[in-house]
């Protein structure tokens, strides 16, 4: 007999495969989900531990840079030193302000049903689509407080929320309410067009932009010059691109189910796949390291930062990432 369990999984390239997306289904007597209550709150948790290990670090530099803070000097007005910064950290920072926007962001998100992988999962851990929304809103939060400006975009087979880069708190909470929306969406079979919403997106980002992608790099469709067509589309107007790929490493690149039979279905299509772990994971693992090289490769000729991203790991390299390009788009 198959063994068919509660809990599902998407077990991401296995369409390579099955040539197909698939999710992995799997039982736990007792697991509670998740749950982002507060969107706004939590990331302004994951932003202000983030500057305080920045201010804790050697790279007093980057985070003064980054942290719009600088260290007091002797003498001058306390009238702008932060406090809670002190009160964390033992040090005196004074507060940096700056008139206008030093830079436009525009953060995409993949909304297709591939990205609710772990659909279902222990207390302390998020699916792709939950960790995508989280580590947007963090930027999002550090954009504002860097007085940055930032758009969002999210798409699966079409663009269904495209908004001009702003810089005001009031567009900040509107589209922290799109993103507190789609975590609590769960409709399944929403299919992906990676290549052709990343074109239509391209077209409507005009001036130049730091653009920032959440996506699993899952598409319907096979042909892969299409997609890479579209990244480079997004290079258009000389265009700072980063690719996060975001993935659940230990299922959808070690491929470390039991090695007993399970059924895998398809988040996007229904479609199911009885499979005995063990007989298909080197096989499926050569596909996947295969796909993901092809993909660095064709984002190292254009010049897009490509980030493997665990959705098992913290949200630190995202926002370093960010500082990183911020710095030098204002070079």
């Amino acid at each position: 007999m198959w063994m068919v369990e509660r809990h599902v999984y998407d077990a991401a390239l296995l369409y390579f495969w099955y040539s197909t997306k698939v999710s992995y289904v799997s039982y736990f007597d007792n697991f509670d989900l998740k749950r982002i209550e507060n969107l706004e709150l939590l990331a302004k948790q994951v932003v202000e531990g983030f500057i305080i290990g920045l201010h804790k670090s050697p790279f007093h530099g980057f985070s003064v840079e980054f942290a719009e803070h600088r260290l007091y000097n002797q003498g001058e007005s306390t009238k702008n030193i932060d406090w809670k910064v002190y009160a964390r950290t033992d040090k005196l920072f004074v507060k940096r302000f700056e008139e206008e926007t030093n830079l436009r962001a525009q953060i995409i998100i993949d909304t297709s049903s591939s990205m609710y992988f772990p659909k279902e999962r222990e207390a302390n851990e998020l699916n792709k689509l939950q960790f995508s929304c989280l580590a947007a809103a963090s930027l999002m939060n550090l954009l504002k407080k860097q007085r940055d400006a930032f758009g969002l975009s999210l798409f699966d087979d079409a663009v269904h929320i495209h908004t001009k880069a702003k810089s005001s708190t009031t567009h900040y909470r509107l589209l922290l309410t799109y993103l507190d929306k789609l975590i609590k969406d769960t409709v399944d079979n929403k299919k992906t067009s990676i290549a052709t919403t990343l074109h239509r997106v391209a077209e409507n980002v005009h001036k130049r932009s730091l653009v920032i992608i959440f996506s699993d790099m899952f598409d319907n469709n096979e042909d892969h010059d299409a997609l890479f067509s579209a990244l480079q589309h997004l290079k258009y107007n000389k265009h700072e691109v980063v690719l996060f790929h975001v993935n659940d490493k230990k299922y959808e690149q070690d491929f470390a189910f039991d090695n007993r039979p399970h059924e895998f279905i398809d988040m996007e299509s229904g479609e199911r796949v009885k499979l005995q772990s063990n007989q298909v994971r080197e096989y499926y693992k050569e596909k996947v390291s295969a796909y993901t090289e092809n993909l660095k490769m064709k984002c190292l000729q254009f010049k897009i930062d490509f980030i493997e991203t665990d959705i098992r790991q913290d949200f630190v390299p995202i926002l370093e990432t960010y500082l990183v390009k911020r710095k030098k788009m204002r070079v």
